[in-house]
């Protein structure tokens, strides 16, 4: 940040403190011909309900400038203001990072056991899937559900589908490694009318409900554009990401609009990488669970 706006919002931050000293000053001082010790107003509610004009207790006023003077202490002990990092030195990232590694001084161990088995021997193991399932609640629920069922964009993890492949390795390299599927935008390349014709072939080729005579003039076109991913037959190339067109699995949508959209705009679905973020022992873990889910 600036010296300028450095500046501007220490004096912000500090003018709001004074402001706040000031004011409690000016609302506990009485007002001319306010009586001192309190006095009916000549307000009264239901025969014996009286309002009572009385001057703030000194004991909340003090309360009042106690957080006034926390506020100081504050300021001085821990990175308030900017460029200033206080005098403790205290930084979240300082704390997050001692945390962790306390965490790792007493789960490492653990983990460090689990390493020396297999991803199947710990799918089968019921301590190794109960620490998974907390891994998969805490890093990946977000994405996928809380139940693995996923959602629009978000793969199903309880299924057999899988677009870069369900072996206990490609499962534990996608999290390590994260993925990046890319399906290209074919709407400046064809025309409506040939998207909507490659849309009837792709239907078809899942035993859907299709006009026959557009998927045929589609199938040409399906040849000449999409094989090199989707391969000749359409069951997709797991080394690209490519989805299987046979099945009736859809990522993004399997409705013959959301299949049209899919084709115009292309896709881009990325799952990040946790191998510097969780390490190589968690995600061992991590991954008997994922796999453990669609192979009881």
């Amino acid at each position: 940040m600036s010296t300028f706006w450095t500046t501007i919002v220490s004096l912000v931050i500090f003018l709001n403190i004074i402001g706040c000293y000031f004011l409690i000053r000016w609302v506990a001082k009485p007002n001319k011909g306010e009586a001192e010790h309190g006095e009916v107003t000549g307000h009264v509610w239901d025969d014996n309900l009286a309002e009572l004009n009385n001057p703030m207790p000194r004991w909340w006023l003090w309360l009042f400038y106690i957080t006034i003077v926390a506020a100081f202490l504050y300021i001085a002990l821990y990175p308030s203001i900017p460029s200033y990092a206080g005098l403790l030195n205290w930084t979240s990232t300082g704390q997050y990072n001692e945390e962790i590694k306390q965490a790792d001084k007493k789960y490492g161990p653990i983990f460090s056991q689990f390493s020396k088995m297999s991803i199947d021997e710990l799918s089968k193991d019921e301590s190794a899937q109960k620490v998974g399932q907390r891994l998969f609640i805490t890093y990946c629920a977000q994405c996928h559900g809380s139940d693995a069922g996923g959602s629009r964009g978000f793969p199903n993890l309880t299924d057999n589908d899988w677009l870069w492949g369900g072996k206990t390795s490609d499962i534990e390299a996608t999290i390590l490694h994260g993925r990046n599927a890319v399906m290209m935008a074919w709407g400046p390349v064809l025309k409506k009318e040939q998207i909507e014709y490659v849309t009837e072939y792709v239907l078809s080729l899942s035993d859907r409900k299709h006009k026959a005579t557009d998927a045929e003039r589609g199938k040409t076109i399906f040849e000449s554009y999409c094989v090199a991913c989707h391969t000749s037959t359409g069951t997709g190339n797991q080394l690209l990401g490519a989805a299987n067109l046979t099945d009736n699995v859809w990522l993004y949508g399997g409705s013959r609009k959301k299949i049209i959209e899919t084709i115009t705009h292309g896709r881009n679905g990325i799952m990040p990488a946790h191998a510097n973020f969780l390490g190589k022992d968690k995600v061992h873990v991590l991954a008997a669970y994922v796999y453990s889910l669609s192979n009881k």
